[in-house]
């Protein structure tokens, strides 16, 4: 495949450049870019490489003439046009690894931290107050915990609550029996987490099987009380259902790290976000100086090796179209 220049935007660590240019490949890095610089930009290049925040819609792919390659520094690819750029033979590569312990653990505390109501308490105490018999909390041992999703966030999530005396049941199409159990869950049909689940925690793709997939009619199956807690994908939860959970307590707590639209405007997200039993962060799941290095590092080496095959033994992450 040739690769002669690639763009890097959204912030993509200096590995990814100093790895592409080690190679002798051009590299032009911008971490901020609008649309309308993407559009003027972006054919002159080979190879495109972002992160979350820039659409890879199909009027960018459209303008992309010379385009071969487009390389998501990280798992998640639902800000790229997928299916345009399979028509347009431009291939989707991914990171699914690279940031998977990052989220992993941002999920493990959060888990820690709606238990314990470590942020609004924390909040009292800096406002003066000194409330301990009002953010009384629960231990997360011997409670049930679902992990929806048990790719690689979902499995190192499952290790290490279990560690905490969690019960760890799991839901994943794609994963059987046998290996849930080598990571300490137990296999279950969504029918039987809802009843089960303490906390529920989502690691799913979002396609469209998984679009909405928190919804009415789950969280009226769930366990009065549940918690839930999203650093996968924001369009799992469908918010207007969730906001009117939060507020008649069906669900009891919640942590979100993702949402529909990032960064949030729409009145009725920004609703959740306030919501007194949410703890919200700006999608920090990957945000990390370790994950920003491998996901940087593990795009640039997928790039080189398509121009000079083995240089590096990082296998090929290709997404393919779904039609």
């Amino acid at each position: 495949m040739e690769i002669k220049s690639v763009l890097i935007v959204d912030g993509v660590g200096p590995v990814c450049a100093d790895t592409l240019t080690s190679h002798g490949i051009s590299v032009t890095t911008k971490p901020k870019i609008t649309k309308e610089e993407l559009l003027q930009e972006i054919p002159k290049h080979n190879a495109l490489v972002v992160r979350s925040a820039t659409q890879v819609t199909e009027e960018v792919l459209a303008a992309a003439k010379n385009l071969n390659v487009v390389g998501r520094a990280g798992a998640g690819v639902d800000n790229i046009d997928v299916n345009a750029a399979g028509k347009k033979n431009v291939m989707v590569i991914n990171a699914p690894g690279a940031n998977a312990m990052s989220a992993c653990e941002l999920t493990c505390g959060l888990i820690l931290a709606l238990a314990r109501h470590v942020v609004p308490a924390a909040t009292s105490l800096k406002a003066g107050r000194w409330d301990r018999a009002l953010y009384t909390g629960t231990e997360v041992n011997n409670r049930t915990l679902a992990v929806l999703g048990l790719g690689r966030v979902g499995r190192e999530v499952a290790v290490r609550m279990r560690s905490f005396g969690m019960k760890v049941i799991g839901f994943d199409p794609y994963v059987t029996s046998q290996q849930c159990q080598e990571f300490g869950a137990t296999k279950v049909e969504l029918s039987e987490v809802w009843p089960q689940a303490d906390y529920i925690t989502l690691h799913m793709p979002l396609i469209d099987s998984t679009r909405s997939f928190i919804n009415k009619e789950v969280l009226n199956s769930c366990k009065k009380g549940v918690k839930i807690v999203n650093v996968g994908r924001g369009g799992l939860i469908h918010e207007p259902d969730f906001l009117e959970a939060l507020k008649e307590g069906k669900v009891g707590a919640a942590a979100l790290d993702v949402f529909e639209e990032e960064p949030p405007k729409n009145p009725l997200t920004l609703e959740i976000i306030q919501h007194p039993a949410v703890v919200a962060t700006p999608h920090l799941g990957a945000s990390t100086k370790e994950a920003q290095v491998r996901v940087g590092q593990e795009i640039a080496e997928q790039l080189v090796n398509l121009v000079k095959p083995g240089t590096y033994k990082t296998p090929l992450a290709e997404v393919k179209p779904s039609n």
